[in-house]
């Protein structure tokens, strides 16, 4: 084992790669301060102003770094944020991590990426190492992202380099984070994967090399897909266990025993997140051009995105065997986030559960200790007390964040509508097992 002064001597004397990030959510901002943390020399470029003036006051915005952790490499002048990009123009790799939404017609939108891309070109040095992080569909970097960068006679493999390197962000995971999650990396040319992966193994414990950028995005839509379609599978027979009598949260349970050839998903009131419930979507885009209709992945799609109405249906019969209409009744959302212990609300379920449920004439109502304010919605999380629960026609578990205390729930709620399966979750410790008599489980 080195010693501490030996160490410090070695990281001093190695080279420091100057990193410019361009978008600072959700995946450039971990990124970055992995970078920096690792010893580099980082730069973040973000439109937001907000953004900008919290990283230079040493405040996070997202649960995955601690204000500790991004005060301490900002002070030590190793990070530093930005509106403008020509600081990029003194950057080894420039690194694309904006997002990539779809339209109103499930349509690819990559018009966040290509402006990123624009930027970029426009201030890349000589010699320096472009890498899109943003999931999109294969073809995107070779066919879009090339393009742009040769526009000025660049040549890619020797002027300039480009490799797509795919984020694996899973916000709110504990267990595997940027240093444990293997890398998938594929560039234009062997010396421009060569060097992406050289850039990443500075913060990245595994790099898995493939063959070009096409793969490497094709490995990403694969693996959001496989989980969007396992979902829609679990939800699906979640539907058809409640019209045959079936309990499927312990159906799953029981098959999750099986050491081999199973793996357990869990139904839910919908998909949430960037990722799960648009890349499919880029996927059966992309297809199309290819003459092939993917009907597996569109049917996955069409069952996840009914499953709000699904679990409107269920609050709905809770309440009617309550006697009670959903017009008029308070209802009480817990969770605005798609998940637990998160504040990121993209896609979440929770945003159509309130638009349909006020379609019906409720009045409703949230609470979310890591969302204090839905701008969309002009709603303020409420504080959870027994009295707001005992006032609550339904208490509807729509996520579950460790920070909600389920017993007192159980206990002050005439009737709890359990999207997660939560209550038997805390209570019993278990998936299935016996739920209270005020809880409806979906």
């Amino acid at each position: 084992m080195l010693g501490c002064d030996h160490a410090a001597a070695l990281l001093s004397s190695r080279p420091v790669t100057r990193i410019g990030i361009i978008g600072l959510g959700y995946v450039g901002l971990p990124l970055a301060v992995a970078f920096a943390e690792a010893g580099e020399d980082v730069l973040g470029v973000d439109l937001d102003p907000r953004k900008a003036a919290a990283i230079s006051e040493g405040r996070s915005y997202i649960e995955d770094v601690s204000h500790e952790a991004l005060a301490a490499i900002v002070a030590a002048g190793r990070f530093r944020a930005s509106t403008t990009p020509e600081g990029l123009r003194d950057c080894d790799a420039i690194l694309i991590c904006l997002p990539t939404p779809i339209d109103e017609h499930r349509n690819p939108d990559l018009r966040p990426v290509l402006a990123g891309a624009e930027t970029a070109a426009a201030n890349i040095a000589p010699g320096a190492l472009l890498v899109l992080e943003s999931t999109t569909y294969p073809g995107t970097t070779r066919e879009e992202i090339a393009p742009i960068l040769e526009r000025n006679g660049a040549r890619i493999g020797t002027d300039v380099f480009l490799a797509f390197s795919p984020e694996r962000v899973d916000p709110g995971n504990e267990r595997f984070g940027i240093r444990n999650t293997p890398k998938i990396v594929g560039g234009m040319t062997p010396e421009c994967t060569r060097r992406a992966a050289e850039l990443y193994a500075k913060i990245c414990d595994t790099i898995k090399v493939v063959s070009s950028p096409e793969s490497a995005e094709m490995t990403k839509i694969v693996e959001n897909t496989f989980r969007a379609v396992n979902i829609a599978l679990v939800n699906e027979m979640a539907i058809l266990g409640d019209r045959m009598g079936i309990d499927i949260w312990e159906t799953i349970d029981a098959a999750s025993t099986k050491p081999f050839g199973f793996m357990p998903f869990w139904p839910g009131p919908g998909l949430g997140g960037h990722c799960i419930p648009v890349d499919p979507f880029y996927l059966t885009w992309r297809a199309k051009a290819y003459d092939l209709d993917t009907e597996f992945v569109e049917l996955a799609g069409r069952i996840n995105a009914n499953m709000p109405r699904y679990a409107v249906g269920r609050i709905a019969r809770a309440l009617n065997e309550a006697s009670k209409p959903v017009k008029g009744s308070r209802i009480l959302l817990l969770g605005m986030a798609y998940k637990g212990n998160v504040s990121d609300m993209r896609e979440s379920p929770s945003l159509k559960l309130v638009e349909l449920l006020r379609e019906d004439g409720a009045l409703v109502t949230y609470h979310d200790p890591h969302v204090p304010h839905v701008d969309g919605l002009d709603m303020d999380s409420v504080e959870l007390t027994p009295e707001v629960l005992a006032a609550a026609d339904a208490v509807v578990i729509a996520t579950h964040h460790r920070a909600v205390d389920i017993p007192s729930v159980v206990a002050h709620a005439r009737l709890v509508v359990d999207l997660r399966n939560a209550v038997r979750q805390t209570l019993n410790g278990s998936p299935s097992g016996e739920a209270p008599p005020n809880v409806t489980v979906l």
